[in-house]
Order: structure tokens, then sequence, then C-alpha cells
């Protein structure tokens, strides 16, 4: 499926080769992101990744998006947790064009001053779209619930205190220190030849001495009671989004919470779906989600409702929680959510940018590539007892973290408080 190649400088060039597509998709990982950051200088690597956009010495903003743009390709770039990514999708025949714009915007970024100080604007003007957005906002507030002392618990964009501080000189120091070859991967899938893309690296990285990867602090679980946040809000909708640390330390326990979280609040068949949107109308949209870092992992569960409605939304979230843990799944259930993962996994991969995705995160974020015919047995492989066994493991009330959003008043705060805690 894929092919890795590591060049003296320790830079790694991972390749999946789809000769019957017409276009590749090309990602440069870089092993930084906010994970990386002290509390002074939280959204630094997203400030970053913005400034690489800017323009390069030989390439002005503009002439970086015309230079994609221009052949029909698609440009963009993304930072996460761990991870910090610029990538194109364009028609296999400029895929020396695609890694050109890339490996200049990488090595020779420009970071004048004049688009410093416009892009901080531009970065100020997104934290406070985010914050607007109460379905994006809960997000944020769930994750300082769930990390009130880790980074994790920190916006990926930074506060708009810190962007106002961060100077040119920090961004470049910043960039230098991270963005060296031990701590990089380029990642290609489509119509491509692994040699062409290992030799072009090889000679533009040439000059690039090996360096070692950047680290950061694990996260320590120590939560033994609940936590919850209610923010007030004046809006129509109240914003429920809950939390729960799950580990990832074995396979077989990650691909059943994977299973799980798909009968949860995976899809519209789901339990959550189906008992609060189809049976009782408490929501336009609910979903679970399970989100995995490289040393652990989390299941949220989003929903916004009528703010009228928020205590009976917590109740009959916390109902479907419970006949999860305590009564567990039937086998249907079970084989509906394995062909469904199933699916969704293969269907992702027949793309050349969702490939690219996958591969570049499992590299980069997990250190391991596994092979499809492995992930497909994985997920067979989960039994019922699998499924109880981690929800009994995770849906406590002492392990339970709550963020909302909206107009509550305190007999509402309270009674949701109770609830949570008779978990």
């Amino acid at each position: 499926m894929y092919k890795k190649i590591r060049i003296k400088n320790g830079l790694n060039v991972v390749v999946s080769p789809m000769p019957g597509m017409t276009s590749v998709t090309l990602g440069i990982w870089i092993g930084v992101g906010g994970r990386y950051e002290s509390q002074e200088q939280s959204g630094i690597s997203h400030f970053v990744e913005h400034m690489l956009f800017k323009g390069t010495h030989t390439r002005t903003t503009k002439d970086l998006k015309e230079s994609i743009e221009g052949i029909g390709g698609a440009f963009n770039g993304f930072t996460s947790d761990e991870v910090t990514c610029y990538m194109v999708k364009v028609p296999a025949k400029y895929t020396e064009l695609g890694l050109d714009v890339l490996t200049d915007m990488v090595l020779d970024a420009k970071f004048d001053e004049e688009d410093i100080t416009r892009e901080r604007s531009v970065i100020c003007e997104e934290i406070k779209m985010y914050r607007d957005q109460p379905s994006d906002h809960i997000l944020d507030l769930l994750s300082e619930t769930m990390w009130p002392d880790d980074a994790l618990g920190r916006p990926l964009t930074g506060s708009i205190a810190n962007v106002k501080k961060i100077k040119r000189k920090e961004l470049i120091n910043f960039r230098d220190k991270n963005y060296q070859p031990g701590n990089i991967a380029v990642v290609a899938a489509g119509k491509v030849d692994p040699e062409k893309v290992a030799c072009y690296v090889r000679d533009r990285f040439k000059n690039n001495k090996k360096s070692n990867n950047s680290n950061f602090k694990k996260a320590k679980v120590t939560q033994n009671r609940s936590r919850i946040k209610i923010r007030e809000s004046n809006t129509n909708q109240a914003h429920i989004a809950f939390g729960f640390h799950a580990s990832r330390d074995k396979n077989r326990e990650r691909f059943a919470i994977k299973m799980m979280n798909v009968i949860l609040g995976g899809n519209m068949s789901s339990r959550l779906f189906e008992e609060l949107r189809e049976k009782h109308g408490l929501c336009y949209d609910i979903s679970s989600s399970y989100k995995r870092h490289s040393d652990i992992g989390e299941v949220q569960i989003h929903a916004g409702v009528d703010a009228g409605k928020a205590v009976k939304s917590v109740v009959a979230i916390l109902d479907e929680l419970k006949k999860l843990r305590d009564l567990g799944v039937s086998e249907d259930e079970l084989s509906r959510a394995k062909e469904y993962a199933k699916g969704q996994f293969l269907l992702a991969i027949e793309a050349t940018s969702t490939r690219m995705m996958w591969l570049g995160d499992r590299f980069m974020v997990h250190r391991n590539i596994p092979e499809v015919k492995d992930v497909l047995k994985s997920i067979d492989s989960v039994g019922i007892e699998d499924i109880q066994k981690v929800s009994q493991s995770i849906f406590k009330s002492s392990f339970a973290n709550l963020a909302v959003i909206g107009k509550l008043e305190n007999k509402e705060r309270n009674k949701i408080r109770k609830e949570v805690n008779k978990l």
C-alpha cells in the first residue's frame, strides 16, 4: 500500500502509489503542534502555519496560491495538537510543482514584518469567529474542562493576548527549532512514483543537518470527580458537550472504543441520534466521536438543543450511557457497527487526499502505519464483552466532564450537576 524511505538527514518520505488515479495529494508534516507550546507561547504553531502561506523569498502569497489554483489544484494547511501539515492536491503531471511550492514554504518562508502585523489581526478575528459560534466554542470549553493543567486544554489558536505578544524573532526561532529534517515527513498518495518523490526531497533538503525530534509532556489523568462548566450565553440553543478520558494502551481496547462510539453516536442510526432526535425531537444533530492522541484518547458527545430542554437532553444522554455500560450491546448492533466502520475506512482511503491524511497521521502521531487487512481484522475481532468492558471503564461519574453554553437558570444548573453525579 505504501513505501517508506528515510533519507540520511532523518527526514522520512511515505508514498502510496495509486496508479488508477489522475491526481496526487502531497503533504509536508511537521512534528509540532499545540502540545509542544509553553503557556506563554500558546498559539505559536498556528501563527507559524499562517505565516508560511504569506510568501517566500521567491514567491509572494499571491504567487503561491496562483501556482496551485492556476493548475486546478487545492491548497490547505492545518495545525493540531501534535502536528502541523501543509498540503496540496494537484493533477499528477504537476507533482513536482506541488512539491516545489510546499518545500519553498517550509524552507524559505519570508516572515515579513508587515505580513506578521496583518496576520496577527487575521488570527485575532479567527479567534473571535470561533468564540461567536457556540458549536465550535463549546469544544474549546470542553477541552479546558477535561485538561485544566495541560496544553490539551488550550485552544490551538492561542488567546488574543498571546497572539498580540508574539514577535517575529519568536516565530522564526520556533520554526527553526522544530522544522528540522528529523521532525518532518513528506507524504504522498496518488499517481506518483515513490523514488521520484524521494529523489526530489533529497535534493531540496540536502543542506539540512540531521536533528532530533521535539518532545512534549505526556498527559496525566488524575480526575476523581466530575467536572462541569456552564457558561451563560444569550442564544436560542444550549450547546452540550460531554467528554471522557479513554486509554489507548492496547490495540484491542482502541478498536472496542471505536465500535462502541459507532453504536453510541457515530452515525444517524446510532443510539443517541435515534433517542434524542428521532424519538424525542430534542435536537437537530447529536454525535459522539473518539479522538486519539499519541498517548491518550477522548470520547466526546456534542449536541445543540433548545435552551429550555437542556436538562432533559442531558438526562437523555446520561440514560444512554448507562444503558450502554450496564446492559451492553446486541450482536446485531455490533455487526452493523463493524460493517459501517470497515466501509467508511475503505471508502476513505479510495481518495488521494484522505489516504494521504491517514498515512500522515498514522506515521507522525501514532508512529505506525498498519496494513489495511490488519485494520479490518482488528475491527472484526471486537466482541460484545469488549464493548461492555470499555464502556464500564469510561462512563463513570467520577470521570465525567461536561461543558454547557446557554441560558440556564440556577435550578437547571443544579439539576444537571445532580444528574451527572448519578452516572
